[in-house]
């Protein structure tokens, strides 16, 4: 992973990078979930292992579908100049075939550390962050694309175009866990975790939701909120998503009411866009509210959040003008600043998502939470053990027309860099 610029840590230490994550889990002390154990009785099938080498290592993101149902997703290090990749899973008769398609540090100014999946954009094109690198070394949205001529070998480099590089002044710094959104008119959306010209984290920034617009044959970014580290929020490390009516959803890891984090929603008017905090997190509900969120089709929304010592699933249901929180199911050791990302809803409703230092071995968990009447019932779906699928996984799942399971171990398997996995129900 590349060396951090010299503000690239944040006012609240909330940057994480795979290799601070891995040192806290090794360092502290685990404790287990609290919960009813169910049987595993789950399938699990390792499609790579990395080795930190030109194939990458430590991936902290899920992994993305294309229509003929390849497998695209990043590793945060390793790659040809150490400065992580994006790769490609291809599946044949006899498996699934691996190949980097970009590595990061290729050329000047490209990214470096890659710590959020990559999405198709409606236009067929793959984008993604980059956590660091860039222009001025404070992270880049950035798109890819297949060589415009026929590639007669297989590991073929693909074209990056740099869309934004980010100069950790009022745009923005530093985007790190938070998947990319698209408007229908194709803009693109996110947030990066400092920067801004919020006036409450110091020097840092409290970070900003961003939208680019295409201008010509380029981009040009705007920001739509500034958090100030009050009620508002600071530090949003996961993304925003949309409703049916255009407004905007997220979270921040700090700030608000009580000093946990926060649920906002940004809402556009002709004049800008108005930000509103639906909800304050409090120690009570397990805090830190960095986790992204999901949206059922009532309008609820779903998230993960978590402290050093615990953590919870919880649903924002709109009530008469306001939001209230339910709490799902609360869930103990994860022993870092708890999930970064969101939860995942099945073809059934089911409602899944990593715990990256859970389990009975405490090398990671994918908890599951079903329907039972009018309560929410949580099952460990898969325990992880280190030497099977890999150890602590980070980033969130995703499911194919099968109802197959498709993720990412941040560490262990073969190689000790982490795995991309398949689980089988």
């Amino acid at each position: 992973m590349a060396n951090q610029g010299q503000n690239a840590a944040s006012l609240f230490d909330i940057n994480l990078t795979a290799g601070s994550i891995a040192l806290v889990l090794l360092v502290l002390i685990a404790t287990t979930i609290v919960a009813t154990p169910a049987a595993q009785a789950q399938t699990g099938t390792v499609l790579h292992n990395f080795t930190n080498g030109s194939d990458g290592g430590s991936p902290e993101a899920g992994v993305t579908f294309d229509q003929q149902g390849r497998i695209y997703g990043t590793a945060s290090n390793g790659g040809s100049n150490g400065q992580g990749v994006v790769y490609r899973l291809v599946h044949e008769s006899d498996g699934w075939l691996f190949s980097p398609i970009y590595s990061f540090g290729s050329r000047g100014h490209d990214g470096s550390d890659p710590e959020a999946k990559v999405i198709f954009g409606p236009n067929g094109v793959l984008y993604g962050t980059t956590y660091q690198g860039g222009a001025e070394n404070r992270g880049t949205v950035f798109s890819l694309q297949p060589p415009a001529s026929a590639c007669k070998a297989f590991l073929c480099s693909w074209v990056e175009t740099v869309l934004y590089s980010f100069t950790g002044g009022a745009d923005g710094a530093y985007p790190q866990f938070g998947d990319l959104a698209f408007d229908q008119a194709g803009n693109i959306y996110g947030t990066t975790g400092n920067g801004g010209s919020g006036t409450g984290c110091e020097s840092y920034g409290c970070g900003v939701v961003f939208k680019l617009t295409r201008s010509g044959s380029g981009w040009t970014e705007s920001v739509l909120w500034n958090f100030t580290g009050g009620n508002d929020g600071a530090g949003p490390l996961s993304g925003v998503i949309f409703d049916s009516a255009g407004n905007l959803y997220g979270t921040t890891g700090f700030g608000g009411s009580i000093g946990f984090g926060t649920v906002y929603e940004l809402s556009p008017t002709q004049s800008g866009w108005i930000q509103t905090t639906l909800y304050s997190f409090t120690s009570n509900d397990y805090g830190n509210g960095a986790g992204g969120l999901i949206m059922d089709a009532q309008g609820d929304l779903f998230g993960i959040t978590g402290d050093l010592q615990s953590g919870a699933a919880y649903e924002l249901k709109p009530q008469n003008g306001s939001w209230s929180f339910i709490l799902l199911q609360s869930f103990t050791g994860l022993l870092f600043t708890g999930p970064l990302t969101a939860p995942t809803f099945d073809s059934q409703g089911n409602l899944y998502g990593p715990l990256p230092n859970g389990g009975s071995e405490e090398n990671g968990e994918i908890f599951k939470l079903f329907h039972a009447g009018d309560q929410w019932i949580y099952t460990p779906f898969y325990q992880f053990a280190g030497s099977d699928l890999g150890a602590y996984p980070i980033g969130a799942v995703t499911f194919d027309a099968s109802g197959n399971m498709y993720g990412t171990s941040s560490a262990g398997g073969t190689g000790g860099e982490g795995t991309v996995w398949e689980i089988t129900p």
